[in-house]
């Protein structure tokens, strides 16, 4: 089955648009969703998707005056649109916070230059009515995770559809690699990453981008397959019903593996314990895990991952605790009693 098209999201323009909805829904009551996305010139599912974000949206981050619109499946209702329509009055925090945010974005070095002087002229306004409450703003700063411009050259890469070359570091395998990448939308989940397709491994990946230690935007055009977008409400990582199956056993200290970690089963064992199937696209990233858990768990297959597991829980001990504490390593890892 065809997935849906794959639509680069650039936040700016997202934000341009999600605007111009307001105004667009406030005179147009009862609207028709395949109308109002024909007239922005996105799918529907790209509507719905805006229409999700816009009841978080308001006068106030403190829970009132927020947009009260929802969906019937086929027509968008606004249902307090003279409520959120009075003028804007700012709390000290409310403008501090705005203050600090405006004054960082406005530092991104891909920021379109128009883009940039509107945010300032915008900043400016706010610091005049603010008064007091500005002065407290000019002493905090923000610096994003994401060094060297890496954020903006993405951002840029995915307005303007182009390919991205990338160094990326993996701490699973404690190697930097070198890719060229498809990128299709960044998204925030504890830290900031980028899901892309790579062509290196011709499949979806997601990329931390403060892990990225040189990025290059090149002139070839991105063009990832039609696949559909995931729901990372859940969680970042979602395995694929193809990746490699790994099972884990844990003892009772260890039943947290099954709370953290996407799994198709976890079944009790005797000692309180539960064996765990899960599937990784990166079996080796499991190897920390296994040292982690120490004798709290090991690894049950497949054989290589297990071997592997015991050989870094020799290394890593060999050099504290002498050839018992390799014993006891080894032990926790893979020799837990069947």
């Amino acid at each position: 089955m065809a997935g849906k098209p794959v639509r680069p999201v650039n936040a700016i323009d997202q934000t341009r648009r999600m605007l111009s909805l307001v105004t667009y829904l406030k005179e147009r009551p009862g609207a028709r969703i395949e109308d109002v996305a024909r007239a922005f010139g996105i799918t529907e599912d790209e509507l719905v998707s805006d229409l999700d974000v816009l009841p978080m949206c308001g006068t106030s981050f403190r829970g009132g005056d927020l947009l009260d619109i929802d969906t019937d499946g086929d027509r968008i209702w606004w249902h307090n649109p003279d409520d959120v329509a009075e003028p804007l009055r700012l709390a000290a925090d409310e403008a501090t916070a705005l203050l600090v945010a405006a004054r960082a974005v406005s530092t991104l070095p891909g920021l379109r230059e128009s883009d940039r002087q509107a945010l300032l002229r915008a900043n400016a306004k706010v610091e005049a009515a603010a008064g007091e409450a500005a002065g407290a703003s000019a002493r905090l700063s923000v610096t994003f995770e994401s060094e060297g411009g890496v954020f903006a050259d993405v951002d840029r890469a995915i307005s303007e559809r182009r390919r991205l070359w990338i160094r990326y570091y993996s701490p699973a395998r404690d190697e930097l690699s070198e890719r060229e990448i498809d990128p299709i939308r960044l998204v925030s989940v504890g830290h900031t990453y980028v899901e892309a397709w790579c062509r290196r491994s011709e499949a979806r990946r997601t990329f931390r981008l403060d892990r990225v230690a040189e990025i290059k935007i090149l002139d070839e055009p991105s063009a990832p397959p039609e696949i559909e977008l995931r729901d990372l409400s859940e969680a970042l990582v979602q395995p694929a019903a193809e990746d490699p199956e790994v099972v884990v056993e844990v003892g009772p200290g260890g039943r947290w593996v099954a709370e953290y970690y996407p799994h198709d089963s976890a079944d009790e064992l005797p000692d309180g314990g539960l064996r765990i199937t899960l599937r990784t696209p990166d079996p080796t990233s499991l190897r920390r895990l296994a040292l982690r858990l120490g004798r709290d768990g090991r690894i049950v297959s497949p054989s290589d991952l297990a071997d592997s597991a015991r050989r870094a829980a020799r290394e890593a001990l060999a050099a504290y605790d002498g050839p018992q504490g390799v014993a006891d390593a080894v032990h926790g890892v893979d020799e837990r009693p069947e």
